[in-house]
Parts: C-alpha cells; structure tokens; sequence
C-alpha cells in the first residue's frame, strides 16, 4: 500500500506542474519592465512572452499584439517554444504511460512488467521538469545579464516574469513527482508485499434451502 501512496502522491504532483507548465508557456510575463513617462500621471508597462507582448496603462487598459512572423524571433524565444511545448506535450506522454503501469489500474497486468511502466513513466516526468528547466533558466540568465548591462538603456531594461516563477515551481513539482513515481513503481517491484491490495470474492452460490452460503471466499 505504502508504495501505490507514493505512486498516486507522485501523479497528482505531476498533473499540477503539468498544468502549471501549460500556465507559464501561455502567459505573457515572461519579461516585464516598468517605466515612467515623461508625465508622472501616465505610467505603462510592457509585458513580453513567447507567443505575445502587451501593454498596460496605470488606468488598466490592456493591449496585447501576437508576434507576426515567427523567423522574426529571436533565437532564445524560437528554442523557448519548442523546448516548452514539446515537455507538455512528453508530460501528456507520461501521463499515459503512468497510468497505465499505476497499481490502482488494470491495465497492464501486475507482476514486474507493470512496474517498469510505472517507473517509465515518473522518468518521462523527470525528464520533462528538466526541458521546461532549460528555457526558464536561459530567459533568466538574459534579463539579469542586460538589467546589469551599462550599456542597454533604462527604458529596455527587463525584470524577471511572473511566468518564470511558476515555469519553476511547475518544474520541481514535475520532478519531484516523477521522482516519487519511480520510488513508488521501484518500492513495487523489489517488495510485493507494499504493493496495492488487491482481493477478488467468489460469488455465493445459493444451497438446497434458497439461501445463499454464508462463506466468504476470498
């Protein structure tokens, strides 16, 4: 049972860094800077992220532009789509394979076959914390080397965004998830005795009297 509890507290940490994942790859805060005019009544700032950039007045008045031409991009934002997109899309993978080889699903026989799926798929999870890692850090490493740039003007100097924060956190929920999967599918393999529990009962047949027999076949 102690094993199946990993497995099942790994996947719910999985499917929150997935979905916090989809969050940050869709935001727009990736770089955010704020700045003042000229008039001290009207204040903007400038959101960029790797599928739009918007404005935002002090008055609240938002406008967001899609990019137009994806060549345009610089490099770091074209590598930024495909490195995300492509870990939600290998966590959709393991989602699957994690069910498939989990101790509470039927489908893959239990035995040592169906704890290696299990273990498959909290790697396919680790491994997918560590290319959403790959983005976030560089984007990061960027805005902190050009704030600190003397020669990059104020007005062009970025912050780190809301989006990379929670591109982290999604990060280390998905391995520590995947983590605690492969522990879970690892604890199932090497002590059967910790894996779920699983009982089948006979039907009662009825006796010569129309009742039913009172012993419990287990």
């Amino acid at each position: 049972m102690g094993s199946a509890a990993l497995e099942i507290l790994g996947l719910v940490l999985c499917l929150v860094g997935w979905v916090g994942l989809i969050l940050a790859c869709g935001l727009p805060m990736w770089q955010v800077t704020a700045f003042l005019d000229h008039n001290i009544v009207t204040a903007q700032t400038t959101w960029k992220g790797l599928w739009m950039s918007c404005v935002v007045q002090s008055t609240g008045h938002m406008q967001c532009k899609v990019y137009d031409s994806v060549l345009a991009l610089s490099t770091e934002v074209q590598a930024a789509r495909a490195l995300t997109v492509g870990a939600v899309l290998l966590a959709l993978v393991a989602l699957f394979v994690t069910l498939a080889g989990a101790q509470c699903t039927t489908c893959v026989a239990p035995g040592p076959g169906k704890a290696r799926v299990a273990l498959t798929g909290g790697a396919l999870y680790a491994l997918c914390g560590l290319l959403a890692l790959v983005p976030l850090c560089w984007f990061a490493n960027i805005v902190v080397r050009e704030f600190y740039d003397p020669t990059v003007p104020m007005s062009q100097k970025y912050e780190l965004g809301a989006a990379l924060y929670i591109g982290w956190a999604a990060s280390a929920l998905l391995m520590c998830g995947g983590g605690l999967v492969c522990c879970g599918a690892w604890l199932c393999a090497g002590r059967p005795d910790l894996s779920f529990p699983v009982k089948y009962s006979a039907p009662r047949r009825p006796t010569n009297t129309g009742d039913y027999d009172k012993k419990n076949y287990v």
